[in-house]
């Protein structure tokens, strides 16, 4: 097949009408009747039932379009990867930021940065209450929410972060005072959380608002919050408390919420995840900047680690 007979079928099939498929094409339709014409001649069999109202693919058809559709994306796909290489990266980067994260990822921006100045980044902000809704839609890029991660539609990259969960609580509660609180005294107590449905799936709820303790007592469950601010108010006003990371204590701190560790430690992974339909040079050197940042802290670290008693007298 001919690259214009493969790019005429295949507008035509996602179509299935001729003269939106010749708009597609910048070509008449007359062309592009032409072409399909030519090409079911050429196999010998019809691709499309043609009627005075409507355009249906044949069962060949539709063979064909699956044989052929996923291997003509691929070439176009590796002819832009080709050009975006020879031309180096540039343009805008829209990345997905859920809360003040963004702050803790300076070494992986000011590295992308360095590397590809001619790249903007801008930054927008994602809510746990729909954390991939900005993805879909195609708003943002590249999105920094909580792992796990597991969508059909999406590529989950490198993790850019590890940190403890802790438990925000209202300032008059009792748990306010102490230095800890043990996942099993949760039985007691009301938490809020997220919304269920598809822009939230199960398996992140479970992850991030477990509904039983380690020794499978139910956590009542309270309201529902899908933004951090709706989060703030409700604790804040005694309704429930909540699970939150880490880094919320020293970017959010209110006289009327306090930040409590949990005895058992449990800790939260943040990673970069895109459409994977939308992957791109430049997704691919934020993450690569992303491999880079963290592997240039653990040398760091590694660095300034106490090095034993050699050498000591």
């Amino acid at each position: 097949m001919e690259r214009h007979e493969i790019e005429g079928f295949l507008a035509v099939a996602d179509e299935l009408h001729f003269g939106r498929a010749a708009d597609r094409l910048l070509i008449s339709p007359a062309r592009i009747s032409q072409t399909i014409q030519k090409l079911e001649r050429r196999i010998g069999a019809p691709l499309f039932e043609r009627t005075s109202r409507r355009v249906h693919l044949t069962p060949l058809g539709r063979q064909l379009r699956a044989d052929i559709a996923e291997h003509h994306q691929a070439i176009n796909d590796g002819f832009a990867r080709a050009v975006a290489a020879a031309r180096g990266v540039s343009g805008v980067l829209r990345l997905g930021i859920m809360g003040s994260y963004g702050q803790l990822m300076l070494d992986v921006l000011d590295l992308f940065n360095l590397r590809h100045a001619d790249c903007e980044v801008q930054m927008r902000e994602i809510v746990f209450g729909d954390p991939f809704r900005l993805l879909r839609e195609g708003e943002v890029d590249v999105a920094v929410p909580w792992l796990p991660v597991d969508e059909p539609d999406l590529t989950v990259g490198p993790t850019v972060g590890t940190e403890q969960i802790i438990l925000a609580v209202s300032s008059r509660h009792p748990f306010a005072e102490r230095d800890s609180v043990d996942f099993e005294e949760l039985a007691d107590e009301t938490l809020l959380r997220l919304p269920r449905g598809q822009a939230v799936p199960e398996y992140w709820i479970e992850a991030h608002v477990p509904q039983r303790t380690p020794s499978g007592r139910p956590i009542p469950q309270g309201a529902t919050v899908s933004t951090w601010h709706e989060l703030l108010s409700q604790v804040a006003a005694g309704r429930a408390m909540s699970f939150c990371s880490e880094h919320a204590k020293d970017f959010y701190p209110t006289p009327n919420v306090s930040y409590v560790p949990i005895t058992e430690q449990p800790k939260v992974q943040w990673g970069l995840v895109w459409r994977t339909s939308d992957e791109n040079h430049r997704i691919r050197a934020f993450a690569q900047a992303a491999v880079d940042a963290k592997a240039a802290d653990v040398s760091a670290a590694e660095d300034a680690a106490p090095t034993g008693t050699a050498g000591r007298k």
